[in-house]
């Protein structure tokens, strides 16, 4: 079945939606962002206090960019915090880097727009535990994801990576069957497709995309 992450969560409701069981079982991922200049952003202290009530068994995501260790050390000091996803423009060597100094394992986002970009992906595959793929942010962006920006899918159709990877972009309950057919996709990342404005999750929006994502693996 097809591996969900809900991500962008600011709410106990929002978080209670996406973890609900009765909702295609629920998310296996939900992911709070660290990044100033999101919609999504939320504080180390209103973090910790939303990943207490995410259940067991489903992984908790800092989404980072090109932050700083000392910035790293605050979001993972609460203990709260499964996976570091660096959403930058971080260096396999920096992942790496990451992986070492905090001990979580690492999700690396990367931008996909051409075959060559797919290839450029191959890098970070022996040294992040995961990969994101996401869409290339519009010229005028000032974050690099959650821009409801979908790039074209059928660049991953038949790849075969030796870690994980979720697809991310502009993925909808609409979409995102299709996009996970096309793709090929073992499991999919959603933060703007669930929400009725910029940083406000829709409870409806979170169960029709886990049921038409979960219905489509």
């Amino acid at each position: 079945m097809t591996v969900v992450k809900i991500c962008g969560l600011k709410t106990a409701e929002a978080v209670q939606a996406a973890c609900d069981p009765v909702n295609a079982g629920g998310a296996d991922m939900v992911g709070f962002v660290f990044f100033k200049k999101s919609p999504r952003n939320v504080q180390p202290p209103i973090a910790n206090a939303l990943a207490a009530l995410v259940p067991p068994g489903v992984i908790k995501t800092a989404l980072t960019v090109d932050a700083t260790d000392d910035e790293l050390a605050v979001i993972t000091a609460g203990g709260n915090i499964d996976l570091l996803q660096l959403h930058g423009s971080e260096t396999a060597e920096r992942v790496a880097e990451v992986k070492e100094k905090f001990g979580l394992p690492v999700m690396k986002a990367l931008a996909i727009a051409s075959p060559d970009d797919v290839t450029g992906a191959r890098a970070y595959e022996t040294v992040a535990d995961r990969l994101l793929f996401d869409a290339k942010p519009p010229k005028d962006a000032d974050r690099p994801g959650g821009n409801a920006v979908a790039f074209d899918w059928g660049l991953l159709a038949g790849t075969d990576w030796s870690v994980p990877w979720l697809l991310a972009g502009g993925l909808t309950p609409g979409n995102v069957a299709e996009a996970i057919r096309t793709a090929g996709a073992p499991g999919v990342d959603v933060s703007s497709g669930v929400e009725t404005a910029p940083g406000e999750k829709s409870a409806d929006l979170i169960r029709d995309f886990l049921g038409a994502a979960k219905g489509a693996g």
